[in-house]
Parts: C-alpha cells; structure tokens; sequence
C-alpha cells in the first residue's frame, strides 16, 4: 500500500534535511515536486530577479522562468529524474523576472526520495 503524505511537510522536510547543501553552496538550487510543492536557495532566487527564496516557492509556475524553446528539454529531464532515477544536465536558458535579461545556465537534474515521493534536485551553473 503506497501511503500518502502531506507534500508540504515533505518539502519542508526535505529543506530542513538539505539546509546546509542550500545555504553553503554557491549554485542555485531547486527542489522540486511540483509546481506547487517546490523549495530553492537564495542564489537561485536572486540569480531569476526574485526577493527571496520564498518569493519563487510561492510561484505556481516555474517554468515561466525558462525561455519557450527550452522547457521541453527541462521537462524531459525532469521526468527521466523521477520516472527512471536519471541523473542529467543540460544548457537552458532563462529570464529574470525583473528586468527579462536572459541567463545561460548548466542544469544539473538529480532524482532523490523522500518517504517514497520522488524529487528532482536541480544544481545551476551560470554559464
């Protein structure tokens, strides 16, 4: 029987599990469920133009920050992380919300479980 849990105590969790990795690392970070059970570091933050980290958890479209052309590659990634436990990266590129510049980043898209629900840890490199 696959239990059910509550997805934001599992992204809270899975912060509070994390925080050193969030808060030491010099890439931005996100880690994500879905697009509403999301969770990122201030360098990934400031990097897209947003306040806080809490500001873009609180999004519920994060792949408004991806430019058209690259989502399916974002997606297709996601989704060899959580349905095949694929590690991959790529080269999108994405826009700051405050100001529409545009920034070439390196994606690293790692899967991970929590609790038996599926995540995807996505480390960014400016590039």
């Amino acid at each position: 029987m696959v239990q059910e849990h509550n997805h934001d105590e599992l992204v809270g969790s899975i912060a509070n599990q994390l925080e050193p990795i969030l808060k030491k690392s010099e890439q931005g970070i996100y880690i994500y469920l879905d697009d509403v059970h999301k969770v990122c570091n201030d360098n990934f933050a400031k990097m897209l133009g947003y306040a806080s980290a809490k500001e873009w958890a609180d999004t519920e479209a994060p792949l408004a920050n991806v430019v058209e052309e690259d989502q399916k590659a974002l997606i297709s990634a996601y989704q060899k992380a959580v349905d095949r436990f694929t590690a991959g990266d790529l080269d999108i590129t994405m826009k700051n919300v405050k100001n529409d510049k545009k920034i070439k980043v390196k994606m690293i898209v790692v899967p991970m479980v929590l609790q038996g629900s599926v995540f995807a840890m996505h480390f960014l490199n400016q590039i």
